[in-house]
């Protein structure tokens, strides 16, 4: 049994990343958009064309982990080592030096956000593997990812509360001098968290004594697990629907709902949502089949999407309502994919004889990555798709942005539940793969 202080100690490392993954969700296309007076449609490229780097630094990331050995571990070391450097990119990625011009400040978001999630890529992936060998017991992985984003949901929620306020309060008039002391806070606090990640966390699941395989034997190994790539479309596929509706739930209260000044309270009732959600994953899942309660959780959320779009402008309260209904549902299912992709590395190791958390995890997060940045692009290239212009209301825009923000995500989560038939590792698959590996270990 992991002690609830471990996984407390567990959930501090995502409540660290969340300070910068949820500001990267909420508020950064508003930020080159609004702030920095980037074109929408060029910081929607951005975002996808960064992803194409991930391609080779996620893999890699993953294999350099599972080669690591040290006295700390396979993965915990990385959080150590990266927490500095990691707080330094998330400064510099919310600073636009005033004096470049329209494209010095393009290149400039361009380098920066690019370096901003090559560290998100060093340190992420080693802490999502940490989560996989903190314990063998399938029911055990449930409760640490619980944990995990329920701490990650209440970093998101510190942003969602404190991020306006303070950018206000720190610029005093100079938004783009706010959002800059505003991360130098959030990354300073997250630097904090990840050290106490670190110190409070063991890993129980041993890799193997034997010589890593070379990385191309580990990607054909990572092919045959068919279940690890039914986890790799649900994840982008999800993100992408996520994180358009997160984007544009800015532009959703200032120019369809017209109450901008009550944007902090609209993205925390998502985010106080998303928290319960991700409490209740544990018991739900202890009750019910992981597999039917997550199809049902994506079709719920997608229906709750539906209903919105039919929303009048001047109805707040059903409109943040549903709101707090979608992140309830949505991330109630979070946990759930998380301790998922522990039970492909065992189904991966039974079937190939390889267990590689690391490149596991690492490609999962690659897919959501690029589903991050596919939901932050089509938030881009649909704003500009309509006509939007920062600061400047019209009705066809308005149109667009609710369209958007309900209708996408929707289509996601109704593909993601479809796309779950082909996910076959339920409760008691999982267990008799565990027992199967235990056998063969004793054989050895």
């Amino acid at each position: 049994m992991v002690s609830a202080r471990e996984k407390m100690a567990y959930g501090l490392g995502d409540t660290a990343s969340n300070f910068i993954f949820q500001t990267v969700m909420l508020f950064l296309t508003f930020y080159y958009t609004d702030v920095v007076g980037l074109p929408a449609a060029a910081v929607g490229s951005m975002f996808l064309v960064v992803r194409i780097f991930d391609a080779v630094t996620d893999p890699l990331m993953g294999s350099l982990a599972d080669r690591t050995r040290t006295r700390w571990g396979a993965y915990r070391p990385y959080l150590l080592w990266l927490a500095l450097p990691f707080a330094l990119c998330s400064i510099l990625a919310f600073t636009s030096p005033p004096s470049l011009s329209d494209d010095g400040k393009l290149i400039y978001a361009f380098a920066t956000y690019a370096l901003l999630m090559l560290m998100y890529t060093a340190i992420n992936i080693p802490y999502s593997a940490l989560g996989g060998v903190m314990s063998a017991d399938a029911a055990e992985r449930v409760s640490i990812q619980s944990y995990r984003f329920v701490f990650a949901m209440g970093g998101g929620l510190i942003v969602t509360l404190f991020m306006l306020p303070l950018v206000e309060y720190f610029g005093n008039g100079d938004e783009a001098l706010g959002y800059q002391r505003t991360m130098m806070v959030m990354s300073a606090i997250g630097m904090l968290l990840f050290l106490l990640c670190f110190a409070g966390t063991r890993e129980r699941v041993k890799p193997s004594n034997e010589t890593p395989r070379p990385y191309k034997q580990q990607l054909q190994a990572l092919w045959q697990n068919d279940q690890c790539r039914v986890l790799c479309v649900v994840a982008i596929v999800l993100l992408t629907g996520m994180v358009l509706r997160n984007t544009l739930a800015l532009y959703y209260v200032k120019y369809v709902l017209q109450r901008p000044e009550d944007a902090t309270l609209f993205v925390t009732a998502g985010m106080v949502g998303s928290i319960i959600g991700c409490a209740l994953a544990n018991p739900v899942a202890r009750r019910y089949c992981k597999i039917r309660v997550y199809t049902f959780l994506q079709l719920a959320s997608a229906l709750v999407c539906v209903l919105n779009y039919f929303v009048p402008a001047d109805a707040w309260l059903p409109a943040i309502s549903l709101h707090f209904l979608w992140g309830l549902l949505l991330q109630m299912a979070t946990p759930l994919l998380w301790a998922k992709i522990a039970d492909v590395v065992d189904y991966g190791e039974f079937k190939t004889g390889l267990r590689m958390t690391g490149v596991t995890y690492s490609t999962v997060v690659f897919f959501i990555k690029v589903g991050l940045a596919v939901g932050g692009a089509l938030a881009g290239w649909l704003l500009a798709l309509h006509g939007y212009e920062a600061g400047v209301y019209s009705q066809d825009v308005a149109s667009g942005i609710v369209a958007s923000f309900c209708f996408g995500p929707a289509i996601a989560s109704t593909a993601v539940a479809l796309i779950m038939r082909w996910y076959i590792l339920d409760t008691h698959t999982v267990d008799h793969i565990q027992q199967q590996l235990t056998l063969e270990k004793k054989a050895e």
